[in-house]
C-alpha cells in the first residue's frame, strides 16, 4: 500500500508548542536586570576614561590615594605647570611629607606645593576634603586624578559638594582590573548614583 493511501487521520499530529506558565513568566522577568547589569558593566568597561594632557591647566589637581601611579602622576601634573597646588587626599593621619618623600624616593623639596589631606577615610570623605580645599583656595577648576575604574565614583561624589562653577577634569591613571573588581567597582557606583538620584545624601 502506498503513503498516499493512508487516510489523514491516521498521520501523527505535529506536537503543540507549550504555553509559556507563570513560572516561565516570572524567569523572564528576574532575568531583566541581570541582563540590564550586565549589558551596563560592558559599557562601563568599555569607556573608561584616560589621562588628560598636561597642556590643559587647571587651579589645582586633586589625588586621591589607594592607587598605584596616581601620587607620581599628581606631581608631574604640578611640575609641568599644569596646576598650581596638589592635594593628597586620604594619608595616614602621621605621614608627613618627607615621609611620603621618602616612600616615592622623591626629594622632599619637590613637595614644596603639596598639601595633605588628612581627614577622608573613603570617596564620600575625599570629596568632602577637596570640596574644602577648593574653597579655602578659591579654585574655579581642578585636575582629579584616580584610577580609571575609580573616576566615574569619585567624581559623582564630587558633583555632590562641590559648587557647579567648579571645573573638575577627570585625569585617570591607567589600570588593568580584574573583572570581579571592575563589576564590583560598577556596582558601587550603581548603587550611588541611585542612592543620590533618590535623595540621599
Amino acid at each position: 500500500m502506498s503513503r498516499r493511501s493512508f487516510p489523514n487521520n491516521a498521520r501523527r499530529a505535529a506536537p503543540k508548542r507549550r504555553k509559556a506558565g507563570p513560572l516561565m513568566w516570572l524567569a523572564r522577568i528576574a532575568a531583566l536586570p541581570v541582563l540590564a547589569w550586565t549589558l551596563g558593566l560592558i559599557w562601563f568597561s568599555l569607556t573608561l576614561p584616560g589621562p588628560a594632557p598636561l597642556a590643559v591647566k587647571s587651579d589645582g589637581v586633586v589625588v586621591l590615594t589607594g592607587g598605584a601611579g596616581r601620587f607620581r602622576r599628581g606631581l608631574a601634573v604640578v611640575e609641568a605647570g599644569a596646576a598650581r597646588r596638589m592635594l593628597v587626599s586620604g594619608v595616614g593621619e602621621k605621614t608627613s611629607r618627607r615621609q611620603l618623600a621618602a616612600a616615592f624616593g622623591v626629594a622632599t623639596r619637590r613637595l614644596r606645593s603639596t598639601d595633605l589631606g588628612y581627614e577622608a577615610v573613603d570617596t564620600r570623605s575625599n570629596a568632602e576634603e577637596t570640596a574644602r580645599w577648593v574653597a579655602k583656595h578659591q579654585y574655579t577648576s581642578i585636575r582629579l586624578v584616580t584610577s580609571a575604574s575609580h573616576m566615574r565614583r569619585a567624581r559623582l561624589e564630587l558633583s555632590r559638594v562641590l559648587p557647579p562653577q567648579v571645573k573638575v577634569l577627570s585625569d585617570a591613571v591607567p589600570s588593568e582590573p580584574k573583572a570581579p573588581g571592575l563589576a564590583f567597582e560598577y556596582s558601587k557606583w550603581l548603587l550611588r548614583r541611585g542612592a543620590l538620584l533618590a535623595g540621599a545624601a
